[in-house]
């Protein structure tokens, strides 16, 4: 389930990639960069926080995602079409995406035996680092800081697995009602624009 969830978020931020980068006007390599990083940066970033190889270095079927979604994009022009990042379908798989490397990231810190702290630094880090490492590099304001409550829902889907670890109630009984509540809670937090106030 949360494997078929994480090609869905693969595929989602190749995609809001692929946009950035048109709108931003990168060339090809600019676009192949950006797309890489905001699918798959999170990723690289945990691994080698965690000290471990990165997943996506050892691993073929990441990079075929990416370069298969890219290609398709660029075939079907969609980098001449006007945005479809606010469409339905797209807000699910980036939801989905969102949560499942939030969990992902969230289980692999505990994996390590790290703190409060490392699980919602890890998780973050899984959910939107290669956004914000692609936003810096085309030199704009990382989305996430921009949208208050998109990296508030990784940390909160991190310290909720935090606790129930503490509790060892990790299991996929209560990993797929955190699933579909996180999912259902970016959805609503999207559609309803919550956002953190700075006053």
């Amino acid at each position: 389930m949360f494997e078929l969830a994480e090609y869905i978020g693969i595929v989602a931020f190749a995609m809001s990639g692929f946009f950035i980068a048109s709108r931003a006007n990168l060339d090809l390599l600019g676009v192949l960069i950006s797309t890489f990083l905001t699918a798959l940066g999170g990723g690289i970033i945990r691994d080698i926080s965690v000290g471990t190889t990165p997943f996506t270095f050892t691993h073929d079927y990441p990079g075929i995602i990416v370069l298969s979604v890219m290609i398709i994009m660029i075939l079907f022009k969609f980098h001449k079409r006007n945005s479809i990042e606010n469409k339905p379908y797209f807000i699910l798989s980036d939801s989905i995406g969102l949560i499942s490397f939030s969990i992902s990231g969230a289980l692999i810190a505990i994996e390590y035996n790290l703190n409060f702290t490392g699980v919602l630094a890890i998780s973050f880090i899984t959910a939107v680092g290669g956004g914000i490492v692609r936003d810096v590099i085309i030199n704009e304001v990382p989305f996430v800081f921009k949208s208050g409550f998109y990296g508030t829902i990784a940390l909160l889907i991190a310290t909720i697995i935090f606790i129930l670890n503490a509790l060892n109630y990790v299991n996929i009984f209560t990993l797929s009602i955190l699933f579909v509540f996180g999912v259902a809670l970016r959805l609503v937090a999207f559609y309803k624009k919550w956002s953190i106030p700075l006053k």
